[in-house]
């Protein structure tokens, strides 16, 4: 009798585990990547551009501030300034009347591209700062590190026009931020502008490096009456087959509210469009404003922007004012990268350069990693694998200095979410698109398992977008 009372015990034990599997909490399964410690190298690059060049990737910014690496993880700063940088070889000789004509003693965000004779070309340009007054220039060399050789000044805006002409600064460009890139079919383009007239494109020549003639400014993409959007770079995805324009919403300092978005077209020149819908040969400022964000807010599909991950020590982890982006497909590891500059919560405005990675959705939207690249490859998971408690970000489009909050989000046995919120998860074992529904925001995206150097674990991480072209970061709390 006393044999069968403790087999029924023992039965009734084993039924009751198996019914509340489903609703306790469990220890996640470990993930087949197993992570260590990148020991990450940082670096300083105010609006950083990528080239890939010698197995290495470099990246050019303002100030001729240049680095490299070969993993996007280990870093060496090449130069801090104009004074200390060794591209040129006497660059204050060189380029004298690009700094006298903008009254200017330093360049801006540069970019560097490699044409059909195998010479790297640079654009560099030069602006006064608190207006137009700005140029752009090419200058090459045989060797991604130089030395360049100045080819001259191809393009003016501002008090750097000519007297005899005419200049509204309403409706031309600035001409700064220069992006040059090839399209699908090897024909040069560069896009450019900032604030003022807006963003434009023009289309180039592949001998000369130079525009092609009798273009003026070139095509209009975006903008005018100053908004303050800024820094475009063009990445084509031969998957999707289009063309995604990276731009930077709001302004670069700490308190400006800086933010990545991105629009896409069927063709290099547009037009471009975001998941809205929204044409951005729209996106202008009424007339007689100056610096209208309600009017840009809503476009664009959101890639990141001000946000911690912490709220009791919220300058322990997060981003503010990330922004003014490059980005680069790495064929071997079939990875797409964003790299970009950004400060941080209560650090005022000391910034240093980060890498994430960008996954595409179904729709064809880019998505970017919650933390930066630390090796990890997205990959095939379970439901056990992702179960746990979260920290989630649910950025809106609202452009601002108030830093994203994470709220606390788990993900049960079951697949149930509980949040502060009408929750449900849509769970893709194969590692395909993933899609989680937060109050009436229904977010596409990807689970992957990260590095997090904040807490020095690997952990589960998901990256979504919504119909409104809002990101959603959930990063997973570390465990005892």
């Amino acid at each position: 009798m006393k044999q069968w009372v403790k087999l029924r015990l023992v039965l009734m034990g084993i039924i009751g585990c198996a019914l509340l599997l489903t609703g306790c909490q469990q220890k996640p399964a470990a993930v087949k990547q197993k992570l260590t410690d990148p020991k990450f190298t940082d670096i300083s690059v105010h609006d950083p551009s990528v080239i890939r060049a010698n197995g290495q990737y470099y990246v050019i910014g303002s100030h001729m501030q240049t680095a490299k690496t070969k993993d996007f993880i280990h870093w060496q700063q090449l130069s801090t300034s104009v004074a200390d940088q060794k591209m040129f070889p006497d660059i204050q000789s060189d380029l004298s009347d690009v700094f006298s004509d903008t009254n200017s003693d330093t360049l801006w965000a540069g970019d560097i591209e490699r044409l059909a004779d195998g010479q790297y070309y640079m654009y560099y340009c030069a602006c006064e700062g608190d207006n137009p007054t700005s140029v752009l220039g090419m200058a090459k060399a045989k060797k991604i590190t130089g030395p360049y050789h100045d080819q001259g000044i191809f393009l003016r805006s501002g008090n750097a026009v000519a007297d005899d002409a005419s200049y509204d600064a309403t409706k031309q460009p600035n001409v700064v931020d220069p992006h040059t890139f090839h399209d699908k079919n090897g024909k040069l383009w560069m896009i450019y502008g900032s604030y003022s007239g807006g963003i434009f494109i023009l289309k180039m020549n592949e001998q000369t490096g130079l525009p092609e003639a009798g273009q003026g400014y070139g095509k209009r993409l975006l903008g005018g009456n100053h908004l303050r959007i800024e820094g475009p770079y063009v990445l084509y995805n031969a998957q999707t087959d289009y063309y995604y324009l990276f731009l930077s919403f709001g302004g670069l300092a700490a308190d400006g509210g800086y933010n990545l978005r991105v629009a896409r077209s069927k063709n290099p020149d547009g037009p471009y469009v975001d998941a809205q819908g929204h044409d951005f040969r729209q996106l202008r400022g009424p007339n007689g404003t100056t610096f209208d964000d309600e009017t840009i807010a809503k476009y664009g599909v959101k890639l990141i922007g001000n946000y911690t991950l912490d709220t009791k020590k919220p300058d322990s982890s997060g981003y503010v004012s990330p922004g003014h982006n490059s980005a680069i497909y790495q064929a071997s590891s079939q990875k797409y990268f964003m790299i970009f500059h950004t400060r941080f919560p209560n650090q005022g405005e000391a910034y240093q350069d980060r890498v994430h990675q960008l996954f595409f959705t179904k729709q064809g939207w880019p998505v970017t990693t919650p933390l930066r690249y630390g090796g990890e490859t997205r990959t095939k998971y379970d439901l056990q694998q992702i179960i746990g408690d979260y920290q989630a970000v649910q950025f809106s489009k609202t452009i601002s200095a108030k830093i994203t909050q994470p709220k606390d989000l788990t993900i049960k046995n079951n697949g149930q979410v509980k949040a502060d919120q009408t929750a449900k998860l849509q769970f893709q074992k194969s590692g395909q698109e993933s899609v989680l529904t937060l109050g009436n925001h229904q977010y596409h995206g990807y689970f992957i398992s990260q590095w997090d150097e904040y807490t020095k674990k690997q952990t589960m991480c998901f990256t979504g977008t919504d119909q409104n072209g809002e990101p959603l970061f959930l990063v997973r709390k570390a465990t005892k």
